[in-house]
């Protein structure tokens, strides 16, 4: 029983370490004139328009640019988990 809580809490701490390296990557995503930033656990950290848009144009462009940048986080996040050696048993 000592033995699984020792590797819980040896998966926890990965986990967190993990977590931290995250942290500190930063993502862009910039597209149709909008460029969005966020750290690798994927919180957007910057929104920045480059030029003057209808809400219309926001509300049809926006998306499709927080898609991006979720997917290069997503990218990001993999590679830097599979570098430090993943989270065993997933």
């Amino acid at each position: 029983m000592f033995e699984k809580l020792k590797q819980l809490k040896d998966l926890r701490n990965k986990a967190k370490s993990i977590q931290g390296a995250l942290s500190e990557e930063k993502i862009t995503g910039d597209r149709h004139g909008i460029k969005i930033s966020m750290d690798g656990n994927m919180n957007v950290s910057a929104v920045v328009l480059e030029k003057e848009m209808t809400k219309e144009e926001l509300e049809k462009k926006l998306p499709d640019v927080i898609n991006e940048t979720i997917k290069k986080a997503q990218r990001v996040m993999a590679e830097k988990m599979r570098s430090m050696g993943g989270l065993p048993g997933m």
